[in-house]
């Protein structure tokens, strides 16, 4: 006879509650990156220099690399559902700040106070979607968050630009508030309520996970790759104007092809993680050290520059998921938060580090054509340091493997 139980209901790969962080990383992406956007008008509204009105992304960048650690440790015993939801009512919060905020001084704090919940909504956030899918599935949910952060580069800052354009800067941070408030109901409805439970860690005991030589190696990594990335795009501007001779005008759909390429390569990076994380990890780091140094020889053509600046995108967000996954997996337990959101702070401290570093070239180096080939080394020395990590496994065969796997004319 046949059975009539019912078969087990079937967990869905991807459930929906992963979406909702992705609904909260387009809030904060766009927070983060449409400030660019809207210089101009900051600066003439608040009676500030265009430089002081450009230190608010520093500003920002440097409450992310602060607070990501800080505050995830001193929210280290609440539930991370809890916390994902009080991150999404800071940023609200101070999206709202910014959009009354009466002088630059005040406006300089409220992004400061934005950028908290940044470095530690994306860390927790981490964790939190890995734990939602099964382990073939974990970098591929890692991606899917932060597809939220790629759509608001692509989509988000220009419509944030436009607003400001068309109503005020202030109008640009009601709407972001806007955002925020309606990630913070879906996170609270969405994320389910088990994802919030952890193992209880003394704080010591997570300070010793970030201690240990893979996690800081891993850390490392991410920081050198993506200096060399921020080296380049923090100047793509006078790069395609000068070296390409792009008209004004054309930067703006040329960076829609970046745009496009993050979104590509954030996908493809997940998908490659989950197969195999150790060769996904060398080869797209491989891809962005190639990448780098082949633009060099093709700035000086319009289709080639377009091609490349589409291929930046997509090798720059490949690197994403086998970084964060690789630092989730060598701080495996009850300290993956804490490292978590230390890896997001690494991606910010190698943006500034690019930015620096890129200026330094241009001033006082090579000068604007050297940018490209020099931040081509110092993904390399990322590249290096993921193959010393590697070998420090005992997996040598399969480092060798990644890499005869990622160069081109290999299988």
């Amino acid at each position: 006879m046949l059975s009539m139980t019912s078969p087990a209901p079937v967990k869905p790969r991807i459930p929906i509650g992963l979406y909702s962080l992705t609904a909260g990383a387009f809030g904060i992406g766009t927070t983060e990156f449409v400030i660019m956007g809207l210089l101009l008008q900051v600066s003439a509204d608040l009676h500030v220099s265009i430089t002081a009105a450009g230190l608010l992304i520093s500003g920002y960048a440097l409450g992310v690399f602060v607070g990501a650690p800080l505050l995830t440790m001193a929210t280290s015993r609440m539930p991370r559902k809890a916390v994902l939801v009080a991150l999404m009512v800071i940023f609200t919060i101070g999206n709202l700040a910014c959009a009354l905020a009466p002088n630059y001084g005040l406006l300089m704090a409220a992004r400061v106070i934005t950028s908290l919940a940044h470095g530690t909504f994306f860390g927790v956030g981490a964790v939190v979607a890995t734990g939602m899918v099964p382990a073939d599935r974990k970098a591929s949910a890692i991606s899917i968050m932060f597809t939220g952060l790629t759509v608001a580069t692509l989509l988000g800052v220009p419509a944030g630009a436009w607003l400001g354009l068309h109503f005020g800067w202030r109008a640009t941070f009601w709407a972001v508030a806007a955002i925020g408030l309606i990630a913070t109901l879906i996170i609270a409805t969405l994320v389910p309520a088990d994802a919030g439970k952890r193992e209880p860690i003394a704080f010591a005991d997570e300070l010793k996970v970030i201690a240990r030589p893979q996690v800081l190696l891993g850390l490392l990594m991410t920081v050198l790759g993506y200096a060399g990335v921020f080296a380049v795009f923090t100047y793509i501007q006078p790069i395609l104007m000068q070296l390409t001779g792009f008209a004004e005008s054309a930067v703006s759909p040329v960076l829609l092809v970046f745009g496009v390429g993050l979104i590509v390569g954030n996908l493809l990076g997940g998908r490659l993680a989950d197969r195999r994380l150790v060769p996904a990890l060398l080869g797209t780091l491989m891809a962005l050290v190639l990448v780098l140094g082949a633009m060099s020889f093709a700035l000086h053509s319009k289709a080639a520059a377009v091609v490349f600046t589409g291929l930046l995108g997509v090798a720059a967000f490949a690197t994403v998921s086998p970084l964060q996954l690789r630092v989730l997996q060598k701080a495996e337990g009850a300290g993956q938060s804490l490292a978590s959101s230390f890896n997001i702070a690494a991606f910010n401290l190698g943006n500034a580090m690019g930015a620096w570093l890129g200026g330094v070239v241009i001033d006082h180096g090579p000068g604007l054509g050297a940018v490209t080939w020099v931040a081509a080394l110092v993904t390399l020395s990322g590249w290096l340091v993921a193959w010393w990590s590697v070998r420090l496994d005992g997996d040598r065969q399969t480092a060798v493997a990644a890499t005869a796997a990622c160069m081109p004319g290999q299988p």
